[in-house]
């Protein structure tokens, strides 16, 4: 009977992919419109570039050397421990939706914390799981947004940001997690996203709290844990405005580690005597963002990442002398996530390059001793064959050079290549040369170019390069993509008559305006979760994001800002919109609201040209799960045969 059974599953899988027509069918939480059918040989022939997998170092044990990690084996991101490098990873946890953050209690590690929402909404929750039982305990209220918990030094209690008292303003919570009800308010704030808790002092009784104003504007303030009085730490110093990203109590808590880019175009690792407000920078030498930083725990190193035209670097200084500790050579790529072990001496963090998904590794900084804790796998695709991008840069309209990564196909695709121009979001984020996925079908298959632009307003370029794309300097950045597109009429192994954008959230944005900008110079568009109008948009995101994005996007309640977000919006500019458009939404999106993409999608249906539309009712701001995003691909690569390689 056995056997039997299984024979009958295996049938009724097949029917389900294949049908009576041999097309897939979409599962019932999508809803789609206008999209070809999908043949079974187009899923079969894609099928090994959907099992990439990852893994993503979260936590230390603080007593063992072991680590939880995120990965995925079903159909979303779980929580894993791993015992020993290339050891095999125990699920922990097992939910119908992404898990995607955790970190072990500090004393024993006989539990730990992490944070879950639901369908892509973004409405967190903290819950506590019991290592000896495997029982999880919800710890916040299973309605607000709620930061994961930061433990204090001693690690009976944590602290974490919540929006529970009107669902917009962030407040901070003290709680025991072996008690919830040892719940306290430590205070209450503003400014929704714009508070965040950074660490604790040594002896527990203060809080570093970083909140920002902007991408471009940031302080620190101090708390304290009794009365939850606050002293400001960064005052202003000058009309410059001046950002702060991250920070650490140093071992004796007379000073922060801090990065900021006051006087700087880049953001250097600080150091901020709390008593005499003096700065001390320790990254002068170097021109280029730090990108994260860890204090070890006894104070005596600090490890930190620095951006290079998107290659991180990983550095060790000691914090007495600044001296920096010699490393052996790591692999290049994206380095990112870096934690220090409880014994002063281990780095875990992440890499991830154009040869390889994310893996979880540690660094012993006494032995030079680099490990590598897991091995993801690749669907048994040889990725010593994929490309190796190229950094490439063209003259914009005002003769400012704007960067990007050029991904080539392999050689046996001869002649000009058709293009892929994939936008990053953020704005403010950077396109990196990372491994690409499922983008490598697009290479490897097709004979595709990718490339991957960073446009004013990127990070990674220095503050000044990060402002110019906001309120009214909106258009600039369209025009870097112009300026792009006539770059590859000159490149001649490429083809300008064959040229497809796609990106998302921010992206999906640009993707628009690029449809309606310059039609003519494209040949078809893929917008996900992209914004169709910044009016409509910041009317109608969460409100505890709004403010952020006024100050990137401009305040739509200025008249004359609304008027110029109006007078350049892609969905009042829809009828300028001529070729082929895939629009992809997440019905819960919290960031991008779903009225954006149901408001161009009917627009464009007026202008008679073909529109693909996608929309999963349990995704938010883009596609989680394994299942949609393998329908999301396997759509996109019959949108990019039919009206890209036709």
């Amino acid at each position: 009977m056995k056997y039997l059974s299984n024979f009958l599953l295996l049938i009724f899988l097949v029917g389900f992919v294949h049908s009576q027509t041999n097309d897939l069918l979409p599962s019932d939480n999508l809803v789609v419109d206008g999209i070809t059918a999908i043949p079974a040989a187009v899923v079969e022939g894609v099928g090994r570039y959907t099992e990439f997998r990852s893994a993503t170092f979260l936590s230390w044990h603080p007593t063992k050397r072991e680590m939880l990690i995120s990965t995925r084996f079903a159909d979303v991101p779980q929580i894993h421990l791993v015992k020993f490098p290339g050891s095999a990873r125990t699920q922990l946890t097992f939910f119908k939706d992404r898990v995607g953050s955790a970190t072990f209690n500090p004393n024993k590690g006989d539990y730990f914390l992490f944070s879950k929402d639901i369908g892509g909404g973004e409405w967190f929750q903290n819950y506590r799981y019991d290592l000896a039982t495997g029982d999880i305990t919800l710890l916040t209220d299973g309605k607000s947004k709620n930061s994961l918990g930061l433990f204090s030094e001693k690690g009976d209690r944590i602290v974490y940001g919540s929006t529970r008292r009107n669902g917009k303003d962030i407040d901070f919570y003290i709680m025991n997690p072996s008690d919830p009800k040892s719940e306290r308010v430590l205070a209450q704030l503003d400014k929704g996203e714009a508070w965040s808790v950074l660490d604790w002092s040594s002896d527990d009784s203060k809080i570093l709290a970083e909140e920002q104003i902007s991408i471009n504007e940031s302080y620190l303030w101090i708390f304290d844990t009794k009365t939850g009085q606050k002293l400001l730490v960064t005052p202003k110093f000058s009309e410059e405005q001046v950002a702060y990203s991250g920070g650490k109590f140093s071992s004796d808590s007379k000073g922060i580690y801090t990065t900021t880019d006051l006087n700087s175009e880049f953001r250097r690792l600080t150091y901020i005597d709390i008593g005499t407000k003096k700065y001390t920078f320790l990254t002068d030498k170097i021109n280029w963002d730090v990108d994260e930083f860890d204090l070890s725990l006894d104070g005596k190193y600090i490890a930190f990442i620095t951006n290079e035209d998107g290659i991180g670097v990983l550095h060790v200084i000691d914090a007495k002398t600044n001296k920096e500790i010699k490393l052996p050579k790591l692999p290049t790529g994206l380095i990112f996530g870096i934690r220090w072990h409880k014994n002063g001496s281990e780095l875990g963090f992440n890499i991830n390059s154009a040869r390889s998904t994310t893996d979880a590794y540690s660094l012993n900084i006494k032995t030079g001793k680099l490990d590598r804790w897991t091995y993801s796998e690749t669907g048994g695709l040889n990725v010593e064959n994929f490309s190796i991008p190229d950094l490439v840069k063209w003259k914009s309209f005002d003769k400012m050079l704007i960067s990007g990564f050029l991904y080539m196909p392999p050689a046996k695709f001869t002649g000009k290549r058709p293009v892929i121009i994939n936008i990053h979001g953020g704005p403010e984020a950077q396109s990196y040369p990372s491994f690409l996925g499922r983008h490598n079908y697009y290479l490897n298959e097709l004979g595709i170019a990718i490339i991957f632009p960073n446009i004013r307003g990127s990070s990674g370029y220095g503050k000044t390069f990060l402002k110019l794309d906001n309120g009214f300097l909106r258009e600039d950045s369209y025009k870097d993509i112009d300026a792009l597109l006539d770059w590859i009429k000159t490149q001649p192994n490429l083809d300008a008559d064959r040229i497809m954008v796609i990106g998302g959230s921010y992206g999906g944005h640009m993707v628009l305006a690029i449809s309606t900008y310059y039609p003519e110079k494209i040949k078809c568009a893929v917008n996900i979760v992209g914004i169709s109008n910044f009016v409509t948009f910041l009317e109608n995101t969460e409100a505890y994001r709004r403010d952020l994005r006024r100050v990137e996007y401009g305040d739509e309640r200025d008249p004359k800002m609304r008027e110029f977000m109006e007078k350049i919006a892609p969905l009042n500019n829809a009828h300028k919109i001529a070729k082929p458009l895939f629009v992809v939404q997440g019905k819960n999106d919290p960031r991008v609201p779903y009225t954006e993409a149901e408001q161009i999608v009917a627009s464009v249906k007026k202008n008679n040209i073909p529109i693909w539309y996608l929309m999963a009712n349990d995704e938010g701001h883009g596609f989680a799960k394994k299942k949609n995003a393998d329908y999301l691909f396997y759509a996109t690569v019959m949108f990019v045969k039919k009206f890209l390689l036709e």
